[in-house]
């Protein structure tokens, strides 16, 4: 069986069309932490028509699908994932979301990145991972401006 879906996954991303997307996104939900993975792993062998689901992804009410959008977002271009990513901090309200997030973020922000970096560190002070994930992406974004 783990074959068979495998194949079926690669083939979903090779066909790369809306409508493969489509089929792989419902399992983003699966208890499967496998079937889980394979789906996420079809979206991004897909990132120009993963993208275009990717608002829905991050508005999605399971913070478990917003943290997984995190890592369609990552093969965005380097722009469009840091704003991305970005407005999805402005407003996220948990805390693993937003780690997942600035991790990406550390990667693909700039000077642009810190202020929102910031605000997130104060609304989660409490947040011992969150706090060190933004201090580490913050001394990666500022050493990179230099």
């Amino acid at each position: 069986m783990p074959r068979v879906r495998e194949a079926m996954f690669t083939a979903l991303a090779k066909i790369a069309t809306p409508e493969s997307a489509s089929v792989a996104l419902p399992y983003l939900r699966s208890e499967d932490a496998a079937l889980r993975t394979q789906a996420l792993d079809a979206l991004r062998a897909m990132p120009a028509v993963a993208a275009e689901h990717l608002s829905q992804l991050l508005d999605d009410s399971d913070p478990d699908v917003r943290l997984l959008a995190c890592e369609i977002a990552r093969a965005l271009p380097t722009g469009d994932a840091s704003r991305v990513l970005g407005e999805l901090i402005e407003k996220e309200t948990n805390s693993n979301v937003c780690s997942a997030a600035i991790e990406i973020l550390a990667e693909t922000g700039d000077v642009a990145s810190l202020p929102i970096l910031a605000r997130c560190a104060a609304r989660f002070p409490n947040d011992p991972f969150l706090t060190f994930a933004v201090k580490t992406a913050s001394g990666r974004i500022g050493s990179s401006e230099r």
